[in-house]
C-alpha cells in the first residue's frame, strides 16, 4: 500500500509542476500581448484582476455548504453563475479594448490566448487539488 500512496504523491507533484509550467505560459502570452513593440500598450494586464477574483465564488460556495450531502445547492449554483460572468467579463474586455482601438487585434488574440491557458490551469488546479482527501489544494 505504501507504493501506491507514493505514486499518487508523484502524479500530484507532476501535476504541480505542470499547472505551473501552463500558467506561466499563459502569463507570456498576457505579456507579450502588451509588451511586444507593435502593441505597446499595457491595458490588457487588467484581465489579472478577473484571474484573480474568478475562484472566490468557488471558495466561498465551498465553505457555505461544505456539511451538505446533496450533490447540488443554490449557493454552489450561485458560486458557478458568478464565476462564469467573471470568465466572460475576462474574455471580453479585450475584445471590447480592441473594438474601441484601444489595442490592436493581434494583442487581442494573445491576451484571449493566456486568458484561455490561464483559466484552463486554474480549472486543472481545482481538478486536480479540489479532491478534499489528504494531499489537497489546502495544503498549499
Amino acid at each position: 500500500m505504501g507504493n501506491g500512496n507514493c505514486l499518487l504523491e508523484g502524479f500530484l507533484w507532476f501535476a504541480l509542476v505542470a499547472l505551473s509550467f501552463s500558467g506561466a505560459i499563459g502569463l507570456t502570452f498576457l505579456m507579450l500581448g502588451c509588451a511586444l513593440e507593435d502593441y505597446g500598450v499595457y491595458w490588457p494586464l487588467f484581465v489579472l484582476i478577473f484571474h484573480a477574483i474568478s475562484p472566490i465564488p468557488y471558495f466561498i460556495a465551498k465553505r457555505a455548504t461544505y456539511d451538505s450531502d446533496a450533490t447540488s445547492s443554490a449557493c454552489r449554483e450561485l458560486a458557478y453563475f458568478f464565476t462564469t460572468g467573471i470568465v466572460v467579463s475576462a474574455f471580453g474586455f479585450p475584445v471590447i479594448l480592441a473594438r474601441v482601438a484601444v489595442i490592436k487585434w493581434g494583442a487581442c488574440g494573445l491576451v484571449l490566448a493566456g486568458n484561455a491557458v490561464i483559466f484552463l490551469t486554474i480549472q486543472g488546479f481545482f481538478l486536480v487539488f479540489g479532491r478534499g482527501d489528504d494531499f489537497s489544494w489546502e495544503q498549499w
